[in-house]
């Protein structure tokens, strides 16, 4: 490495401008990178505003800049999860640490943090997730270091021994094992939180009390730290952290008063250093024997460095042979400096190159490593490339801005990307086709505004509010049970007073659109009963007093209401006296009265074909009803071990069930039941994140993909579920600027296929109703995408009546194709001819001059030196 190293500093056009970074008196680095994302400390706001861009330019080139309110004083450091690109923590001066789930600079940003810590120890300095499990949090303030749990907000789980002076740096070995610190009392001090709250190792190892840095030398025992000397000297040393008293080596690097930050690539073995206001960024490899640190590049910078961030190893251009990369952060630009291995044969996967890097999976929760645990992440073999499902859907689409150290140099030719982009991909594991799938918030012009008085606190067995083809249905907050109904074909601004309502006279307990009938609306109240209203054609014209029918027979208030897949007028409903009845509402007689139930019923759900009703339980239980053959269930299992609400859907073909619900540490996690074995519990599970709302599904059975968010939430999770393992596919979530209360879906029918849309949603704000289209990036658009569109079922017609399938009958939904007339399936299209894209020799040789000329004939030769030496 030390003698075979490109390092390419871009020139301004590959700069992130529209930065405003300034000089920061903290213990942090001022930047901070996920595989996704770049936050940074901006001057705006005295410090209390961050900014946001992304790793990958979008597509036409360029960064997009945001700025988050996060703070009510300077953010002093921040760190990315290791297992969330959108998750960020941030601590501050304002004696606070903040958990936000950012979203793309592009989107709205969300208006205030998921999780807020008060650790009351004074000005925080550092915040550092831990490296194996998830939501794990180092939180150091002026002279204490805590351990946070972020699903138990109210206290921490460990307060270490104080320190005798300022905590100048923290830092996790590889395997969470261990602690380190470096302290102003010049003492460095090494942690095992779990075994005791004082250090297991403490030396006085510093020479000075100036500013220091410490961290891990890979997942070895060695530590690292920068600081200074007696003579005001900086200097880098490394020790055995088992014996502090003295230090293996150390290597001077000159005098000056800023301090040095230190990042370091486990894989490569590489270090960077980098000084606060120098202009120059040097990159060392370690080893454990003289010498220690060999330096491998010295970079001059043209600017004064405020902070510097290491790029994720997945995020990494590997076809060009790109084995780190560093952000360096200055007072107007982020400036990306590539490092890398120049190579003969370009845009092909160099596997020396390459050892296998950490994953992306926590590998335990937060109680699970203080229980104890001692699992380690599984390793990702290679690294990620464009194509890989852990890039982002701008990135893969964005020309990459590390090429190859000899593209366009000695050929005018652009290569293909090689097949060993693909076997990259194949190395990370199973992913969805649909894990690209993007949100999009639709044009204003077909949004619901200035929405006044909406019912912000429905009860958790409700969806907030539903939505057919024609209209949407929303609770209010006024008195008597009042209903809203908007006409979608009517979409604009809101009048501020006279609205026409639905009056029920009681509390809205749940309330649900007939699929069959887009006018009639049932409205399940706190009195018991069910009343079933009749929408005119138009919309409301004038406030509705009188339902058209009312179902009596629960004897206490109702859960919720569930129509029938399959047969009109039939509906199920679920109380709080236990039981689930069926509903004919054409005579409108209780037909069925399920028991079987110990506790509340946090939902239900009927099977595809409709013969089948699943409920999930607050006693635990999970249960499967056929109501025409008992009373009591066929099958029951257990259920989500938290108690706080659940969801089930069926999915699969109605091979499985799968359950939102909490897991015993109040995390939001999905499971998936086998109906063939409810008993035998559940086959996988999906946790998610850390939130008091119950994740809502919405599952569409065409693509097998669950989209799922929480009434307060600012993230629409989304999966595909397969029928093997590993089950549950991430794909790329949808990210809002402020919390939603509902989000509810329309038929297939309504998605714009020529867009390659899967669903089409409506999402409920405070003052608003915003339509969203989730698509799936596809190149050629101007085919019907077959593989994403099997036929879809027509479930808004039914199949036979109610009084046919009580009395043992079975229907089956016809099913139609999306395919428009004047398209022609992508399968049947014709291949496209691979042509080797190339530039003509005019772009190199007939606009340069002489002297351009030259020093391109310099760079080859210097290039293919290096490349003979190296191979």
């Amino acid at each position: 490495h030390s003698n075979g190293f490109l390092v390419k500093y871009s020139n301004n056009s590959g700069w992130i401008s529209n930065v405003r970074a300034g000089s920061f008196t903290s213990q942090g680095n001022h930047i901070k990178s996920s595989t996704r994302l770049v936050a940074f400390n901006t001057d705006q706001a005295g410090g209390g505003m961050l900014g946001l861009t992304s790793v990958e330019p979008g597509s036409d080139g360029k960064w997009t800049v945001t700025v988050i309110p996060c703070h009510a004083d300077l953010i002093t450091d921040l760190d990315f999860s290791p297992f969330d690109d959108n998750l960020l923590a941030t601590c501050s001066a304002d004696e606070t640490v903040k958990l936000w789930r950012v979203c793309e600079p592009e989107q709205k940003q969300p208006g205030g943090a998921e999780v807020t810590l008060c650790p009351g120890e004074g000005r925080l300095e550092l915040v550092a997730f831990h490296p194996t499990s998830s939501g794990l949090l180092a939180v150091g303030s002026t002279k204490t270091a805590q351990l946070w749990d972020t699903s138990r907000q109210q206290s921490p789980l460990a307060a270490l021994e104080p320190h005798g002076d300022q905590l100048q740096s923290l830092s996790w070995k590889q395997d969470g094992s261990l602690l380190a610190s470096s302290c102003k009392d010049k003492k460095l001090r090494v942690f095992d939180p779990r075994a005791q709250l004082k250090p297991v190792q403490s030396a006085q190892g510093l020479q000075s009390n100036k500013d220091s840095r410490i961290l891990w030398v890979k997942d070895s025992d060695h530590i690292l730290t920068t600081g200074f000397d007696q003579m005001r000297g900086r200097e880098v040393r490394l020790w055995d952290s088992r014996k502090l008293g003295s230090s293996l080596g150390s290597a001077n690097l000159g005098t000056s008063n800023g301090t040095l930050m230190p990042l370091f690539d486990p894989d490569s073995g590489l270090l960077t250093v980098s000084g606060m206001g120098d202009s120059v960024i040097d990159c060392f490899e370690v080893s454990a024997t003289e010498p220690f640190l060999s330096q491998v590049s010295h970079c001059l910078t043209e600017a004064p460095t405020r902070g510097v961030a290491m790029v994720p190893k997945l995020a990494l251009d590997v076809l060009s042979c790109e084995v780190m990369r560093v952000l360096q952060l200055t007072d107007s630009f982020i400036v990306p400096i590539n490092y890398h291995v120049p190579r003969k044969s370009g845009q092909e996967f160099h596997a020396d190159l390459y050892p296998d890097t950490l994953g992306r999976t926590a590998a335990m929760s937060a109680a699970e490593w203080w229980k104890g645990g001692e699992k380690q992440e599984a390793p990702v073999r290679g690294c990620s490339t464009s194509s890989s499902p852990l890039s982002s859907p701008s990135s893969s689409a964005a020309p990459s801005r590390s090429p190859s150290s000899t593209s366009g140099l000695s050929s005018g030719f652009l290569p293909s990307p090689s097949q060993s982009a693909k076997a990259i991909s194949s190395m990370l594991g199973p992913s969805s086709k649909f894990r690209h799938l993007q949100g999009a918030v639709l044009h204003r012009d077909t949004h619901f505004t200035n929405l006044k008085g909406l019912n912000l606190t429905t009860p958790g067995e409700c969806d907030g509010f539903c939505a057919n083809r024609h209209r949407v249905a929303v609770p209010l907050a006024t008195a008597g049970g009042q209903i809203a109904i908007f006409e979608l074909s009517q979409a604009g601004k809101l009048a501020d007073t006279g609205l026409p309502t639905i009056q029920n006279s009681v509390n809205v307990a749940d309330f649900s659109w007939d699929p069959f009938n887009s006018h009639r609306l049932v409205v399940a109240g706190d009195d018991a009963k069910i009343r079933v209203w009749q929408v005119p054609e138009g919309g409301l014209t004038e406030t509705l007093t009188e339902p058209e029918t009312i179902l009596q027979g629960h004897t206490e208030k109702i859960y919720s209401v569930k129509f029938h897949p399959l047969a009109s007028g039939l509906l199920a409903s679920s109380s709080y006296d236990q039981t689930v009845r069926l509903w004919n509402l054409e005579s409108g007689d209780e037909v069925k009265a399920l028991r079987g139930h110990q506790d509340q019923i946090f939902g239900m759900a009927w099977s595809p074909d409709g013969k089948l009703l699943a409920t999930v339980c607050k006693d635990g239980k999970l249960r499967i009803y056929d109501p025409r053959k008992s009373a009591d269930p066929v099958q029951e299992g257990a259920g989500p071990e938290g108690h706080r609400g659940a969801r089930v859907v069926w999915v699969c073909d109605g091979k499985y069930l799968m359950v939102s619900g909490f897991d015993s540490r109040s995390e939001r996690t999905l499971y998936l039941h086998s109906v063939e074995s409810l008993s035998s519990g559940a086959i996988a599970s999906a946790p998610t994140d850390v939130s008091p709302s119950t994740l809502i599904p919405f599952y569409d059975p065409d693509t097998s993909v669950v989209i799922l968010t929480g009434k307060g939430d600012t993230r629409v999770y989304i999966f595909e579920i397969v029928p093997e393992a590993p089950y549950f596919l991430e794909c790329a979530s949808f990210n809002s600027s402020e919390p939603h209360k509902g989000l509810a879906f329309l038929p297939k029918t309504e998605c714009v296929v020529q867009e390659v849309e899967v669903a089409r949603g409506l999402r409920l704000s405070k003052t608003s109703i915003e339509p969203v289209a989730f698509r799936v990036p596809r190149v050629r658009k101007e085919f019907f995408q077959d593989d994403v569109y099997p036929d879809t079922a027509v479930w808004w017609e039914s199949s036979l009546t109610a009084s046919a399938w009580l009395a043992g009958s079975d229907g089956k939904h016809q099913s139609i194709s999306l395919k428009p007339k004047d398209m022609t399936p992508v399968s049947e299209a014709p291949k496209e001819v691979q042509v080797r894209k190339y530039l003509p020799s005019s772009h190199y040789l007939e606009e340069k001059t002489d002297e351009q000329k030259k020093d391109e004939v310099c760079v080859c030769v210097c290039v293919c030196v290096r490349c003979y030496y190296l191979n």
